[in-house]
């Protein structure tokens, strides 16, 4: 049979039929009535699972979210009593993502460590009212985003220090080998073929061969894994360390580069690149546009 309504819906249908935990009774006096109550059966299945996987119930307490459905759905166009619950829902939201969400990007697995959920709301709450809020919203984005930079980097910091110590260990034996030079911004690299073309500057495009790799060897990319095509990307459209030897670098060379963690992904690290990685890439720039 198709269904009509979400389940989520039906939910509220069923919910208002309800009060204080006392099942509603049938009362199949016409064919409305046995639909209404057909439709209400087969709209029932999957809402456990909805309500524990979607929307994070735990259905130990399916009377008290029957309940709370039944006051919200009985609100009506009470608009006092709609905007209480709105508050009820995004709330919600707040505890059950946002928080967890911060806490995660910013700790890890380190459930020592949390983000203060009132000082949050005392910030949200100040904002919407405006009263004695410190910060103008513009101000706060711009805090925000350095202090939580700041705090994740403290945080990796901690966890990942020895993929710090053993690049910078890495990177100052390297600068003793053979054929290694080191760029002013500290980047290294030894130039495995010798080029002659033109030196490319921040609006261009490059075509590139490329293969990246940790210092322990362990291969985490390569411009082979995408097509039998080179790479084509803009010179600032990389990390720091990639565009800083590529404006050093003449077209028609082939180089090994050595970048450290602070010109590459730093405390965030990328999918397989773990954070404060040293990397190495062999380079082999073809082409300028």
């Amino acid at each position: 049979m198709k269904k009509f309504f979400s389940v989520a819906i039906v939910a509220a249908v069923v919910a208002t039929m309800m009060s204080c935990g006392n099942n509603p009774k049938p009362s199949l006096k016409n064919d409305v009535d046995t639909l209404s109550y057909a439709i209400g059966v087969v709209q029932s299945q999957g809402l456990m699972d909805y309500l524990a996987n979607a929307k994070g119930v735990d259905t130990t307490y399916i009377a008290e979210f029957l309940q709370g459905v039944n006051d919200g759905a009985k609100a009506g166009d009470d608009k006092k009593k709609a905007a209480y619950f709105a508050g009820i829902e995004i709330g919600q939201q707040i505890s059950n993502n946002m928080m967890k969400g911060l806490n995660y990007n910013l700790f890890g697995e380190d459930s020592t460590q949390s983000v203060s959920l009132n000082n949050f709301l005392a910030g949200f709450v100040s904002s919407v009212t405006g009263k004695d809020c410190k910060l103008t919203v513009a101000q706060a984005d711009s805090l925000a985003q350095v202090l939580f930079e700041s705090i994740k980097a403290k945080s990796a910091e901690k966890k990942y220090a020895a993929n710090k110590e053993e690049g910078a260990k890495f990177l100052a034996e390297n600068a003793k080998k053979e054929g290694v030079q080191t760029l002013p911004c500290g980047v290294q690299y030894k130039v495995l073929k010798e080029g002659n073309g033109v030196l490319p500057v921040d609006t261009n495009v490059v075509v590139v061969n490329y293969e990246g790799k940790l210092i322990d060897g362990t291969v985490f990319d390569a411009s082979a894994n995408h097509g039998d095509q080179p790479a084509e990307f803009a010179v600032t459209r990389v990390i720091k360390g990639w565009t800083e030897a590529l404006k050093a670098m003449p077209v028609g060379s082939e180089w090994e580069i050595y970048i450290p963690e602070n010109l590459a992904y730093g405390a965030n690290g990328q999918g397989n690149i773990p954070p404060f990685s040293t990397l190495i890439f062999k380079v082999e720039l073809l082409e300028v546009k």
